[in-house]
């Protein structure tokens, strides 16, 4: 998942509320369209012949949705996802993705803000609509100007290309990615077991946000790579928070050893202020006494590029024996 996103939102709780009236002003623009071309009840008995489909979302939306939709509006973490697909929406909120893997596909894509901008959003006229937001008013207005699904960008790469090849009408390319992720997977293990890594070696990431605040991730980022079958086993205070389906949990300095793996990774974060606290960390003598630190298996990665998107799940496969060296 976009990682800063993703904390930020769970964290800070983040709002906007400059764009709130602007979002309003949308919504009842959005409803005044939709309610002068409001569908007859005869349209529902021709959906098939229409090119439409049911389908059931996250929040248990039921929605007629376009077979192949062509002009597709997606406000959320993964848009990697798409571009795995080789799809391009029209719109986007495109401070998501600054300084991803991906954000050079992002050319030609409009701005629909985040949070959206619904006046934006109706503006490109779309023919779907995906969200990753879980508020209803949110749902209810956007479903005004287009076919609406709620859509769980955190949930598990595989199920999130699955759903994905139903609502794009890329069934086949989802499958065919998925395998030959699978594929590449394998062998990316192969090749960092033939240059050294040993079997049941474990490994963590650890990573500051602003606020002097440290982090161990478990399921998100760049963990949902290093762990299952054939990877990296996780230490046993990980461990539980994977088994709980924790995304990142707060821990102290003085812990640290308890979260430290024989493999350590360190997210280099956004903000300069946690930034500060990373360069304060890797000084202390805490830090310099955790063996993966002193048998020299540290690596960096920037936060931004190690999102749970698959295009950037793709790059990391790649990325990864790069990254360590061959150690």
């Amino acid at each position: 998942m976009c990682v800063i996103f993703l904390m930020s939102a769970l964290l800070l709780a983040c709002g906007n509320n400059n764009g709130q009236p602007e979002s309003n002003s949308a919504a009842n623009t959005a409803a005044n369209t939709a309610a002068s071309a409001a569908p007859s009840p005869e349209a529902s008995d021709t959906a098939a012949a229409a090119g439409t489909q049911s389908y059931t979302d996250y929040m248990d939306h039921t929605v007629e949705i376009p077979v192949n939709p062509e002009r597709i509006v997606y406000s959320g973490e993964t848009y990697g996802d798409l571009v795995a697909l080789g799809v391009q929406a029209i719109g986007y909120p495109l401070s998501m993705g600054e300084g991803q893997v991906f954000e050079d596909k992002l050319a030609g894509v409009e701005d629909v803000g985040f949070p959206i901008n619904l006046e934006k959003t109706l503006e490109l006229q779309p023919d779907l609509i995906i969200y990753a937001g879980t508020d209803e008013a949110d749902f209810e207005a956007l479903s005004k100007i287009a076919p609406t699904v709620i859509f769980n960008t955190f949930g598990p790469l595989e199920e999130r290309m699955t759903k994905l090849g139903v609502l794009l009408g890329k069934k086949q390319e989802a499958e065919d990615w998925l395998e030959q992720y699978k594929t590449s997977k394998t062998a990316m293990w192969e090749q960092l077991k033939a240059a050294g890594v040993k079997e049941g070696e474990t490994a963590s990431v650890f990573t500051y946000y602003p606020g002097d605040r440290l982090f161990v991730m478990a399921a998100t980022g760049l963990s949902q790579v290093l762990y299952g079958e054939g990877g990296f086993k996780a230490p046993a205070p990980i461990q539980a928070l994977l088994d709980e389906g924790t995304g990142f949990q707060e821990i102290s300095m003085e812990v640290i050893s308890q979260y430290a793996g024989d493999r350590i990774f360190v997210l280099t974060p956004v903000a300069d202020e946690a930034k500060q606290s990373t360069d304060v960390m890797i000084q202390s003598e805490i830090w310099k006494s955790l063996p993966a630190v002193k048998n020299g298996y540290v690596y960096t990665q920037d936060i931004m590029k190690t999102s749970a998107d698959a295009t950037t799940r793709e790059w990391l496969l790649t990325e990864l024996p790069r990254l360590m060296g061959g150690k």
